[in-house]
C-alpha cells in the first residue's frame, strides 16, 4: 500500500500520563519490525467524519515513537483543534500492528516496501486523551459499560460496498444478483484476494457473496469487541479499495451510488457479556432475550432517530433510507422481518452464545467508532432507565399505511440528513455520547453539508421543470 510523504514531529509525553501499553507489548513490535524487515510503520487514526488519517515513521524512530507518541499538526484535521491549539500526539497501540498486505507480480512475488500499521489513540502535549478523537468517544462508551458491570460489547457489522470500473462513474463489472455463481459474479477471484488479505493482518472473515445489486458484494468480519472491530472496520475499507485497485477496479462504499438498486448497508449485530456469558440471552423468555437486552433493544428504538446523523452521516445516506430497497424506514423490532429497524435472528438450541440483535440502519460510510459509540450508549441507557421494548411487529411495514402506522404507534427515520441533523442536535444522550469537543463541531460539519446540498439545482430538476414552468 502507498505510504504517505507525511512529516511527523517527536514529541516527548510523560510516562505516566502514556496511553496504556505494556513494556513486553512495545519491545514485541520493535522484534517485529527487524525480524520482518519493515520499512516503515504507519500511525492511523480518523477524523470526525471517519476518514482515515495516516503518516509514516521509519523503523529508527520506533522505539521512541512507541514511548513517547509521536507530535502531529491537528489543526488540518477535520473537527480537530483550531490552530493556535493545533499540537496533537498519536500514541500507537501495540495490540494493532500489522504487516499490511502487499501486491504481487505476475510470479506470484510480493511487490513494493514492506509496510506496517499501528492505531494510534490522540492525545495532547499534556498526556491527556483527547476529546476529538472518535476512538476516545468509544472508549468512554466502554468505561460506562464496564461501570454497569458489562465486561464485553460484541460487534458484527456486514459491510457492503460496490466495485467500478473505475472512480469517474458507475460502471459495473458485473450483473450478478444475490449469491449470484461465479458465471455471473466476475469479481470472485477479487473478493478471493480481497479476504486472503484481509486476514493477513488478522481481521478473521466468516463468509462472503455477491450481494443483491449489480457489482454489489460483502464480506462479513466475524464478531469481536467493539474497539478491535472499529479497528477491523476501517482496515477493511481501506484494504477492499486496495485490492480492488490491484485488479484495476474502483470500490466504494458510498451508500447509494446507483439509482433503481438497493443500497449498500452496514447491517450491525450486538451483543453484550458478562463474566463470559451472553448477557442478552434468557432461555425462558419466549423470544430467548434477557431483560437487559430488551431494555437495550429499546434503547436503540427510542434513539433511533437521535443518533441516526452518526449512523447515516452523509446526504446520500438518507437516499438508500427509502422504502422498497430492503432499508429500514420504521423504527420497530421483530424476529424474522427484515423490514423492521431492529431484527432479532432467530434462536437456534445450543447456539446461546450468539443471541443478538441486529440493527439494519447503518451503512459502511459511517465512522465506526463514533456508530459504535452511539448503538453501545443507546443501549446502555435503555438498561440504566429500564425501558420497555414493545411488541414486536412482525407484519411488513411496508405494507401497512401511514393511518395504520400511526394507530400503532410506530415512527419513521429522518428522511434526510438535515432532519436528522436537527434530532441530532437537540439529543441529550448524543451530547454526550460524542462528547463537549466532538458533538458541535459534527452538527456543524454536517449542517454545512446539509446546506451545500439543498442550495444546488439539480439535474433532475431541470429534466421536470425546466420546459414545464
Amino acid at each position: 500500500m502507498a505510504r504517505p510523504r507525511t512529516q511527523a514531529r517527536k514529541t516527548m509525553v510523560k510516562s505516566k500520563d502514556r496511553a496504556t501499553s505494556s513494556v513486553a507489548s512495545r519491545r514485541a513490535v520493535l522484534r517485529r519490525i527487524e525480524s520482518e524487515g519493515v520499512e516503515h510503520v504507519l500511525f492511523w487514526f480518523t477524523d470526525l467524519e471517519g476518514h482515515l488519517k495516516s503518516f509514516a515513521i521509519t523503523p529508527a524512530e520506533m522505539k521512541d515513537a512507541l514511548d513517547d507518541g509521536m507530535g502531529f499538526d491537528g489543526s488540518s484535521i477535520t473537527g480537530f483543534n483550531a490552530i493556535e491549539e493545533s499540537d496533537m500526539v498519536a500514541i500507537p497501540d501495540p495490540d494493532t500492528f500489522q504487516l499490511l498486505p502487499r501486491p504481487v507480480d505476475e510470479h506470484g512475488e510480493p511487490v513494493g516496501s514492506k509496510v506496517a500499521r499501528m492505531i494510534c489513540d490522540v492525545v495532547t502535549p499534556d498526556g491527556k486523551p483527547y476529546e476529538g478523537d472518535p476512538r476516545f468517544a468509544l472508549r468512554r462508551a466502554l468505561e460506562r459499560m464496564q461501570d454497569m458491570g458489562f465486561d464485553a460489547f460484541n460487534v458484527g457489522p456486514e459491510l457492503e460496498y460496490f466495485v467500478f470500473e473505475d472512480d469517474q462513474g458507475t460502471r459495473t463489472i458485473d450483473e450478478g444478483g444475490y449469491f449470484a455463481m461465479t458465471a455471473q459474479d466476475a469479481a470472485t477471484e477479487m473478493r478471493n484476494d480481497t479476504i486472503a488479505a484481509l486476514e493477513s493482518v488478522g481481521i478473521p472473515i466468516e463468509y462472503h457473496h455477491h450481494e443483491v445489486g449489480p457489482s454489489q458484494h460483502e464480506i462479513d468480519m466475524r464478531y469481536a469487541d467493539a474497539l478491535a472491530m472499529a479497528d477491523h472496520t476501517i482496515t477493511y475499507r481501506l484494504i477492499v479499495k486496495e485490492v480492488a485497485a490491484w485488479h484495476g477496479y474502483y470500490a466504494t462504499f458510498m451508500p447509494k451510488p446507483l439509482f433503481g438498486e438497493n443500497g449498500s448497508g452496514m447491517h450491525t449485530h450486538m451483543s453484550l457479556f458478562r463474566r463470559g456469558r451472553n448477557a442478552f440471552f434468557d432461555r425462558g423468555d419466549e423470544y430467548h432475550l434477557s431483560r437487559p437486552a430488551k431494555s437495550f433493544i429499546a434503547g436503540l428504538l427510542v434513539h433511533a432517530r437521535e443518533m441516526s446523523a452518526v449512523l447515516a452521516q452523509w446526504v446520500n445516506s438518507y437516499k438508500r433510507l427509502v422504502p422498497g430497497y430492503e432499508a429500514p424506514v420504521y423504527v420497530a423490532w421483530s424476529q424474522r422481518n427484515r423490514s423492521a429497524l431492529v431484527r432479532i435472528p432467530l434462536y437456534k438450541p445450543g447456539s446461546e452464545q450468539s443471541t443478538r440483535a441486529e440493527i439494519r440502519c447503518p451503512d459502511p460510510a459511517c465512522n465506526p467508532y463514533l456508530a459504535f459509540a452511539a448503538l453501545l450508549q443507546a443501549g446502555l441507557e435503555g438498561i440504566e432507565r429500564g425501558y420497555e421494548l414493545p411488541e414486536p411487529m412482525e407484519r411488513n411495514l411496508y405494507r401497512l399505511s401511514a393511518s395504520e402506522r400511526k394507530e400503532q404507534g410506530i415512527i419513521s427515520l429522518p428522511g434526510s440528513l438535515g432532519e436528522a441533523v436537527d434530532e441530532l442536535e437537540a439529543s441529550e444522550l448524543m451530547a454526550r455520547t460524542l462528547g463537549e469537543h466532538i458533538f458541535p463541531r459534527y452538527v456543524e460539519l454536517k449542517r454545512k453539508e446539509w446546506d451545500e446540498y439543498r442550495f444546488q439545482v439539480t439535474e433532475w430538476e431541470k429534466a421536470r421543470y425546466l420546459a414545464a414552468l
